[in-house]
Parts: structure tokens; sequence; C-alpha cells
């Protein structure tokens, strides 16, 4: 990767709420409808005016001071469609440009992405674990005599694996829906009057187990708009999760 080169020179809860979060962006209009970042900047620039991905290199290793170099360098990896590289250079830009409000709106977006890829990882590994597990799918359309197959050591080795995947892709929807509300926090401590980044704020939070965070946004949103056309809505929400959270 990249960025190392640079550096040489110079669980069930989980489910839950990244389902809240799924219905929650729904519902408020938040993300992307299932586009992708990669093709949202491509579109945007009509597949034209984006930096390479080695152009954007280069010019970092020769300033690694240059904050627009690291933007154009996140924008190339968006493009190509690898956000982990992309959050690396967008961090970098952050770095030098902290009040940069749309660049932290986009970072914590790409979070959200993070969030979502390990969550739709996690769900794949769930459905073949359901498959493989004993009383599962698999053994409701094989069976011997009228009686389930007896699971053999490779059947049981796979069905761990999954296991294990799932548990390491909750993990990674936690941390990364955790980077995105850092990212937020620091989105609304620049611009503490605006409702709709307390929104999104609840809205990570509730991917992150972040209870308190969850509360705190909701109640900030409705002290700032409480005759917003959501309000009633937040309402309810806000009520729910002070009684999760007790």
């Amino acid at each position: 990767m990249f960025f190392p080169r640079l550096r040489r020179h110079a669980k069930w809860m989980f489910l839950f709420l990244a389902l809240a979060f799924g219905l929650g962006f729904t519902l408020f209009g938040v993300g992307a409808g299932g586009i992708g970042i990669g093709d949202a900047f491509r579109d945007a620039a009509g597949g034209e005016g984006i930096p390479s991905v080695s152009d954007a290199e280069q010019r970092v290793l020769d300033n690694p001071k240059d904050a627009e170099a690291f933007k154009d360098l996140a924008t190339a990896h968006q493009a190509e469609g690898d956000i982990d590289d992309a959050i690396e250079a967008l961090q970098s830009y952050v770095s030098l440009r902290p009040k940069d409000a749309d660049a932290l709106r986009e970072l914590a977006a790409l979070h959200l992405q993070q969030s979502t890829d390990a969550q739709e990882r996690a769900q794949i590994y769930q459905y073949r674990s359901a498959y493989l597990a004993p009383g599962g799918i698999r053994d409701t359309i094989f069976q011997l005599k009228g009686s389930p197959l007896t699971p053999d050591p490779i059947t049981n080795a796979v069905s761990t694996r999954y296991e294990n995947e799932i548990a390491l892709a909750s993990s990674e929807v936690e941390a990364a829906s955790a980077a995105a509300v850092e990212q937020y926090k620091k989105l609304a401590a620049l611009q503490p009057n605006d409702p709709s980044v307390q929104l999104e704020l609840a809205q990570a939070a509730q991917s992150a187990n972040d209870i308190a965070t969850v509360i705190a946004a909701y109640e900030a949103f409705l002290k700032l708009a409480p005759d917003d056309p959501t309000a009633p809505e937040v309402k309810r929400l806000l009520e729910q999760f002070k009684q999760f959270g007790q």
C-alpha cells in the first residue's frame, strides 16, 4: 500500500443496531441509496478531471504538506472504489485542514461505507453458517432415511470459520461506525447550529452501539429544529433509545 511507503519516505447487539442504522438512514433520507461512493465521484465528474492515483501519490511524496494533494489522492482512490486508502488520504488532508466541514462529512461517509461493507460480509457469512449449522437449512434438505446427516469434521471446521468471520465483520462494523461518529462530533463542533449534523451523528452512533451519543444528538436536533417535519419520528426514536439504554 502507498501509505507505509510514504511513512518510510517521510455481536448480536451489532445486528440490531445495524438494522436500526439502515432504517434510520432510509427514513431521514441520509445516504447514497445504494450508489457506490466511487460511482458517485465518477458520475459527478463525468469520468473526467479525476487525478490518477499515481499522479496524486507523486504530488504527496514531493510535498507531504500539500493538503490539496492528499484531497486529490482521496478522490482518486474513491473513484477506483478503494475506500481504505481513500480514508487514509482524507485523514491526512483533515489533519492539515481540520476545519474543513465538507471534508469531515466526506470522511464520515467513507467510514460509514466501510461499516456497510462489513455488515454485508457479516450477513453473507451468517447465511452460510445457518445453512451448515446442525438443524439448519442443509439438514432440512439433505437427509438419510429421514434423519439429518451427521456433521462431518470439514463441515464443522467451515462452520467455525464462518462464525469467526461474522465476529470479525461485526467488530469492523462497530469500529468503522465509531470512526464516523468521531468525525460527526468534530463537524458538530464546527457547526453547532446545524440540526442536520445532529441527525447524521445520531444515525452513525446507532450503528456504533453508542446509545449515549444517539440520545444526546437526537435531543440536540429537537432543540435546534423542534418544528421540523421529522421531529415527531425523532421523538419516537429518542424515547425508544432512552428505554433501551436503561
